[in-house]
């Protein structure tokens, strides 16, 4: 059986959300969550696949966030709000796959299940500002 969509953005949200705190972690969490959240391996893998492709592009999605962030320094933004902001921010510039009002509406649904209901608003804005600046054609000014 296939793993729901929003179940493995929930596991590449926590691999994106450990590796905040130790981002050379050596693949422990790997079988920590696939033991905990009862899913096969291939599944982990994959996860830990697109996690990797969102840290490989960190500085690019780090340097959307930061300015989009209007109430926050990006250093002050919580560590799952980052994650999250990361995840989403990926998802609407760089997967094809995903669209973009499903990338953020799956942000905010992360957002109130594993941060606040403010982190959920906080979260909204920035990644619709990420979005909305993404659609402006590169030459013209907003």
């Amino acid at each position: 059986m296939a793993l729901p969509p929003q179940k493995f953005r929930e596991i590449v949200f926590q691999i994106l959300f450990s590796r905040d705190f130790d981002p050379d972690e050596g693949g422990e969490i790997v079988p920590f969550l696939m033991n905990e959240l009862k899913v096969t391996r291939r599944a982990m893998l994959d996860a830990e696949g697109k996690a990797n492709l969102i840290l490989n592009r960190l500085p690019e999605i780090d340097g959307k966030i930061g300015p989009a962030s209007t109430e926050y320094t990006f250093e002050r933004i919580s560590r799952v709000e980052k994650s999250i902001l990361r995840l989403g921010t990926y998802e609407i510039l760089h997967d094809s796959t995903i669209p973009p009002k499903v990338a953020i509406a799956e942000a905010i649904r992360l957002c109130r299940k594993f941060g606040t209901p403010e982190s959920a608003n906080f979260v909204n804005a920035i990644l619709d500002t990420i979005y909305r600046e993404s659609e402006i054609p590169a030459g013209t000014l907003a």
